[in-house]
């Protein structure tokens, strides 16, 4: 009896240590989701104000298209951008 409690009090404290581990690790990975997230709002704002400040009928910010919204309804002329012409139209 004595060896089974011996034997289970060992497991408790790896399993203890491992805890201790992994709730540091957790709190570091907590930590630099903060910070990731912080950098994003940042970011994101910075973005919107620079669309903002270049809305002046450009309709890119910074060089980049605009992202869709998915939650909208697609538009109603589908995804014709004009007849695009095929390879052997192209090379005569």
């Amino acid at each position: 009896m004595d060896r089974l409690n011996a034997k289970l009090y060992l497991q408790n404290c790896y399993i203890m240590k491992e805890n201790e581990r992994l709730r540091k690790k957790a709190l570091l990975l907590n930590q630099e989701n903060q910070a990731l997230l912080s950098e994003l709002k940042q970011r994101l704002a910075k973005t919107a104000a620079a669309t903002k400040a270049n809305s002046n009928g450009n309709p890119t910010a910074g060089g980049r298209a605009p992202l869709p919204d998915l939650n909208s309804a697609p538009p109603a002329h589908g995804h014709d951008k004009g007849a695009s012409k095929s390879k052997k139209a192209i090379a005569k």
